[in-house]
């Protein structure tokens, strides 16, 4: 699927909604959700950059977005409960929710792991995912087909030193991405992961400040598989966890 070539309406008439949306991978993938066709609900937590992604959308002539103001950390159940009564009043109905939104913290031996940092890296990074996509549950389930696809990571699938909760959130991630599979079964949704792999993105510097970017594949390198997952094309993948960028 790194090859994979999605029609231009491969998303035509879809509700997609991304968490994470303004900056990264995340806004990225709502660009090209809505080239292809797609409503794209743009949700993060600084405004003007969501702004930005929308004057973008709305430029290319794609259908128009929405902007849903919101931070993960200090969300609450009924943050979510108010934006899936919202969609639906809006919409009627979700196809795609992809769970981009994460945080790193800080790098560090776990055994000196700062309390409140781990706390919210959990919360946005885990339950602030989970509570999210239990709102839109239902909405997903009025879908002729529905996809949810989470952010892994290579470090939520072999531990690695210094990577603490970050490594342990990613982990947790593909945990639930797996149970949550396994119980919507052959039903009209189906749940994967995204392991995007090394990218040129803000978080990325973050973790490895002297690395050099030009080596790094940049997130419009990795849309063929957010495309795939997110189009009728991928009916039937259930389950999985997918590496977005090839193995050497």
């Amino acid at each position: 699927m790194h090859d994979y070539q999605a029609s231009n309406d491969a998303l035509k008439e879809k509700v997609i909604l991304v968490t994470g949306a303004g900056d990264g991978i995340g806004k990225v993938a709502a660009i090209e959700f809505a080239k292809h066709g797609a409503t794209v609900i743009l949700l993060g937590k600084t405004v003007a950059k969501l702004e930005a992604v929308y004057d973008e959308i709305i430029a290319l002539g794609a259908p128009q977005p929405a902007i849903v103001p919101l931070d993960m950390k200090g969300a609450t159940k009924q943050h979510y409960r108010d934006l899936a009564a919202t969609i639906e009043n809006e919409f009627g109905r979700l196809d795609g929710l992809l769970n981009n939104a994460s945080i790193i913290g800080s790098l560090g031996p776990l055994e000196h792991f700062c309390v409140s940092t781990f706390e919210n890296i959990m919360k946005v990074n885990v339950t602030a995912q989970a509570v999210l996509t239990k709102s839109l549950f239902p909405l997903l389930r009025k879908a002729p087909h529905a996809s949810i696809v989470f952010t892994s990571s290579g470090v939520g699938r072999e531990g690695r030193e210094f990577w603490g909760a970050y490594a342990i959130s990613k982990f947790a991630t593909e945990g639930m991405m797996q149970t949550w599979s396994k119980e919507v079964g052959k039903t009209n949704i189906r749940i994967n992961c995204i392991n995007p792999g090394a990218t040129r993105t803000a978080m990325r510097a973050i973790a490895f400040p002297g690395e050099d970017k030009a080596k790094l594949k940049t997130p419009a390198d990795l849309m063929p598989t957010y495309l795939y997952l997110m189009s009728d094309d991928s009916i039937g993948v259930n389950g999985q966890s997918i590496d977005a960028q090839p193995k050497n």
